[in-house]
């Protein structure tokens, strides 16, 4: 009994989610109401709110549940061995991709991400920390193949790619690049430089 409960449980949580998708894509995130998203999903709107207490939470559950998978699907493909700078440029194409198929997502995807509001900051660390969670093991192996310093502060290495996959998909959004190949190149470019340094060969510290 305790499962088909369970079962049932999944399947509201993934109705309302598809009305999001459904509703947001077709007339945007700020017009679609709560009411209009417990229609969509055939339920009432009572239902909505002991499952997810605010828009954004429903927004950042499919971001999750999408983000999820793109995880296992490359931590099943990609090859454990292959150089950090090839594994990173897998790893924020295919986050760029998420964001490309759907611009409307993607935008208010950034805009959580960059600055979550109050109610949604939980959920958006979650997805942060899940995030740093997969670089950090590309970091702990690119050590042990010697492609990282040893004294490489994982977490602050992460932070900073990071920030570099953010800065390319605000360059999307802005028009300076417009294709994933772009993207690719642009991420290329500062990630190659970021791992190397920008400092002169031979250049003391200050």
């Amino acid at each position: 009994m305790a499962g088909v409960r369970e079962e049932k449980k999944q399947q509201t949580r993934q109705a309302i989610i598809g009305a999001a998708v459904q509703l947001f894509g077709d007339q945007g995130y700020d017009r679609t109401s709560i009411e209009q998203l417990a229609r969509a999903a055939g339920i009432g709107k009572g239902t909505i709110y002991s499952y997810f207490k605010t828009k954004s939470e429903i927004f950042l559950a499919y971001c999750e549940d999408e983000l999820e998978f793109l995880y296992k699907r490359l931590a099943t493909k990609s090859d454990p061995d292959t150089p950090l700078i090839d594994q990173l440029l897998t790893l924020f194409t295919g986050m760029f991709r998420y964001v490309m198929k759907n611009k409307e997502f993607g935008r208010i995807l950034m805009r959580e991400r960059v600055f979550p509001k109050e109610l949604t900051l939980e959920k958006s660390q979650h997805l942060d920390n899940r995030h740093l969670e997969m670089l950090d093991q590309m970091f702990r192996r690119a050590k042990q193949r010697g492609e990282l310093r040893p004294d490489a502060d994982l977490f602050f290495t992460g932070a900073h790619l990071y920030g570099i996959y953010l800065i390319t998909v605000a360059a999307w959004f802005e028009g300076r690049i417009e294709s994933e190949s772009e993207v690719r190149e642009y991420l290329q470019v500062m990630i190659r430089q970021a791992l190397n340094g920008v400092a002169l060969a031979g250049k003391e510290e200050q």
